[in-house]
């Protein structure tokens, strides 16, 4: 009995947080589709908790059953924001899947690169779109027309370039060849003064 009723709950909060998301991005504007999601999630968990609550005496659970069910549900809202539409909304992988198919089926390797710098970046208004999420999440602020981090943004920005460098792995297939070059990315960037700080 607890086994169905926590299945016939958890497709009841599948179905509410497809809901919830449906109508969000259809109906109301979204900044950042990771948070957007995230919050569909929780209010279906929430939505979800009440219904549960309500019918405590005719179901089976005890608290800490009850509880884990909840932190089952904010999980897996939470697990499916960022597997789903974040996922499609910020692949290259899926854009260059795409692109193959809106071209005929192909594209030349050689030419891949000219895909992503005319196509693709201003398509996707790559840069409008990842401002906007920095300037959402408070990782910058856009000030005079330049772009400075904030101490959270300086955080993480430490953060990743720690990972990157420690913990991401030393050797990587990139085509036909093994190699390090993800892990300092900016080993052969042009040093000295570019022209575009501020």
């Amino acid at each position: 009995m607890k086994v169905w009723a926590a299945l016939l709950l958890t497709l009841l909060f599948l179905a509410l947080m497809a809901a919830f998301y449906l109508a969000h991005v259809w109906i109301f504007p979204v900044t950042v589709v990771l948070y957007a999601a995230v919050f569909d999630g929780v209010v279906a968990a929430v939505a979800t908790a009440a219904i549960m609550l309500a019918l405590r005496r005719r179901l089976p659970f005890g608290g800490f059953e009850r509880l884990l069910l909840c932190c089952l549900w904010l999980l897996t809202g939470y697990t499916v924001a960022i597997s789903v539409p974040t996922v499609l909304d910020r692949s290259l992988s899926f854009y260059i899947l795409e692109k193959i198919q809106q071209r005929g089926g192909g594209i030349r390797a050689d030419r891949l690169g000219d895909v992503f710098v005319g196509e693709y970046m201003p398509e996707f208004r790559l840069v409008d779109v990842r401002l906007t999420e920095q300037i959402e999440s408070g990782t910058v602020t856009l000030d005079n027309g330049c772009v400075r981090l904030t101490p959270r943004g300086e955080a993480l920005a430490s953060f990743s370039r720690f990972f990157r460098t420690n913990l991401l792995p030393k050797q990587r297939w990139l085509m036909d060849e093994k190699t390090d070059a993800l892990v300092d990315p900016f080993a052969n960037s042009r040093k000295g003064v570019m022209g575009y700080e501020c």
